[in-house]
């Protein structure tokens, strides 16, 4: 398993530093020579593949300090509204729902790590908006990220968490949704799929402080 996930790994590094690289070295033999457009049409392809490799690294390294259980759970009193809206903030199709006065007992750093995810597979996958809701029943916090997308295909449901799953057509890494699960179970939680006729459905539970 260590194997394969090395060899997933590197050819998923590979595909976004190639291009970059291939990008550059055009850049820096014809840049004073192509068509203004043209070149910023290739700057701003250099910029979105740079962007997506500096986001796999940053999942990649993430994923290998959840490994080693070197991320250290720091459960901390919070308001939750507050915490939640600055995660959201700059998405204007990202609506919350949430008491401003419910003050939990959680780790923020796993509430940023797991609904940043969340949001982020939201806006990517399904489509607008985007409604985040919270609140504290059966012994347990429950933070639910829903959009008005058509869903996640069925054949996909069973592998929805494992690393690298990102179905045959999109763009994302497939390490999102793997790093918000390990990080609910770090909190001693879980991440749930929750399967509606209209839209996605994530919910985290995390156990009340």
């Amino acid at each position: 398993m260590k194997l394969n996930f090395v060899a997933i790994a590197s050819h998923e590094l590979r595909t976004p530093a190639t291009s970059v690289y291939g990008l550059l070295t055009t850049l820096r033999a014809r840049g004073d020579s192509l068509d203004p457009e043209v070149r910023k049409e290739l700057e701003e392809t250099a910029w979105v593949q740079s962007d997506r490799l500096r986001r796999l690294i940053e999942q990649l390294l993430d994923l290998s300090r959840l490994d080693a259980s070197a991320i250290e759970v720091q459960p901390q009193p919070i308001v939750l509204e507050k915490t939640l809206r600055d995660i959201a903030k700059g998405s204007d199709d990202v609506f919350l729902h949430v008491d401003p006065s419910l003050a939990v007992v959680a780790d923020p750093l796993v509430i940023d790590r797991v609904v940043s995810n969340l949001i982020a597979n939201a806006r990517q996958h399904g489509e607008p908006p985007v409604h985040v809701r919270a609140e504290q029943r059966d012994r347990h916090l429950r933070i639910s990220v829903a959009d008005a997308g058509p869903g996640v295909p069925e054949e996909i449901v069973p592998r929805l968490f494992e690393r690298f799953e990102h179905g045959s057509t999109s763009g994302g890494t497939g390490l999102g949704l793997a790093i918000a699960k390990a990080y609910a179970n770090a909190h001693g939680g879980d991440l749930f799929y929750a399967p509606s006729e209209e839209g996605t459905t994530f919910e985290l539970l995390i156990p009340r402080g």
